[in-house]
């Protein structure tokens, strides 16, 4: 249930490859569902509780409610039910499983680990939270023993693992619905991380208070990466160009070579020098994998440059916390230089627009010009005096009238509509259907060139 999430999607493909008969739904179809279609799963749209007739087991998003009448259903004719994180645990547990986990940079981090070990041989299983083209969704599926899993705080996901090696990306107040406090969220990564054997690695990076503290509870298992001096693994000499992202990277006094990624920003060097870290943790020499690291293109709507039309140029992007924003931000300048950066932003959760109100603003005010659209709910209800008209009021006090409120998409358009121009670069962000955003502004502004 909930089949259309990159992670339950991913899960249903894993399953299918061990040999089970899958079958799925959501509420409604997408890119995932149809990537499902194609390669034979049965994918239903809407719920049923028709659709528990005759199954072994029902696996479930965390983001349905354990009352919902599907599951009520499979209970009574005595199925199991379990959690997409239980489902998950039974199958990569007993195999050597890679958990790449933080708050900020899974995904990416996860899908480059992959590829890293692809090319020393390793033939991974991957399951990563978006679409990477190259895969054709978001699963590779191996034949080893080795599984890549994007480790998720959420809901305490990520203690239903076992790894043998640990990623941590960084560690940052979010999932406030979870965690009442970001002690208690870190509380939770050193369980995460105390999982890990002694034989195994905590591969953190040091660059990120949360994360590096997160190398103090791995002790002797330790190691860190990042940008700076106190840095085990390193980069340096980061060059970014519009194409591409160049670097040397060195593990303590010995200079591993020169790399490069078709990724920009420096969070994603950051991501690099992670997969590189689980090469070293399993002996491995990372040098063999630099060609293949140069070719990834990246994961979908993750700063994905969509194209460009009558000058504009329009990029589709995944962040929903302003750390992720902010990055968003920093990589269109570097990217882009000074051309005029438009940005639409679109609110996920009332909890977290609740949490973060100031912060988004403060962060959305290193744009040109800006819009804020209503809030994508998810999984939530609505929460009392929370709007994204927040966010636009207290970006008022820094930016003025360079910031609209939207309140819907409808109205979103049509405010981009109106002052798009040549030169301008359009940014969609936030980890809602705001994409389709990014998409139908590309579309239209493509057929205008046409007819002119």
């Amino acid at each position: 249930m909930g089949v259309g999430g990159a992670g339950m999607a991913g899960l249903a493909l894993l399953l299918a490859a061990r040999g089970a008969k899958v079958s799925g739904c959501d509420r409604e179809t997408n890119q995932t569902t149809r990537d499902l279609e194609r390669q034979g799963m049965a994918v239903f749209r809407g719920h049923d509780p028709a659709h528990t007739d005759g199954v072994a087991a029902v696996v479930h998003t965390s983001a349905i409610s354990r009352e919902h009448p599907e599951l009520e259903a499979a209970r009574s004719r005595g199925v199991p039910v379990l959690k997409r994180s239980e489902a998950l645990a039974q199958l990569v547990n007993t195999g050597s499983l890679i958990a790449i986990a933080g708050t900020h940079g899974k995904t990416t981090t996860a899908a480059l680990t992959a590829l890293a070990l692809e090319a020393v041989g390793l033939d991974p299983t991957a399951l990563v939270g978006g679409r990477v083209p190259a895969w054709g969704g978001n699963a590779r599926i191996g034949h080893s023993t080795t599984y890549v899993v994007e480790a998720d705080e959420y809901d305490r996901s990520f203690l239903s693992l076992w790894p043998k090696l640990a990623v941590v990306t960084s560690v940052e107040a979010e999932h406030l619905d979870t965690y009442a406090t970001l002690a208690e969220l870190e509380a939770a990564f050193d369980e995460f991380a105390d999982r890990v054997p002694q034989a195994g690695r905590v591969i953190a990076c040091v660059d990120d208070a949360g994360a590096r503290r997160r190398l103090s509870v791995a002790g002797a298992r330790a190691l860190a990466y990042g940008l700076g001096s106190d840095a085990s693994l390193r980069a340096e000499s980061i060059s970014f160009e519009p194409t591409r992202t160049s670097f040397s990277v060195r593990w303590g006094t010995e200079k591993l070579g020169e790399f490069e990624l078709a990724l920009h920003g420096r969070h994603n060097v950051r991501n690099a020098l992670a997969a590189l870290g689980v090469l070293l943790a399993l002996g491995e020499d990372p040098r063999p994998a630099a060609p293949l690291l140069a070719s990834f293109t990246g994961v979908e709507r993750r700063f994905q440059k969509l194209g460009e039309a009558r000058g504009i140029t329009v990029v589709d992007d995944y962040a929903h916390h302003p750390t992720e924003v902010a990055a968003t931000l920093e990589t269109a300048s570097q990217v882009f230089g000074d051309r005029r950066l438009v940005v639409a932003f679109q609110p996920h959760l009332y909890s977290r627009t609740r949490a973060f109100a100031g912060d988004f603003a403060r962060v959305l005010a290193g744009a040109d010009l800006v819009f804020v659209t209503g809030i994508y709910a998810a999984r939530e209800a609505p929460i009392a005096g929370v709007s994204a008209e927040v966010i636009v009021a207290a970006a008022r006090e820094q930016i003025g009238e360079r910031v609209h409120y939207a309140e819907d998409l409808n109205e979103l358009m049509a405010a981009l509509r109106a002052v798009l121009r040549e030169g301008d670069v359009l940014v969609a962000i936030g980890a809602g259907d705001i994409g389709g955003i990014a998409h139908a502004m590309l579309a239209e502004l493509q057929r205008s060139h046409v007819d002119a």
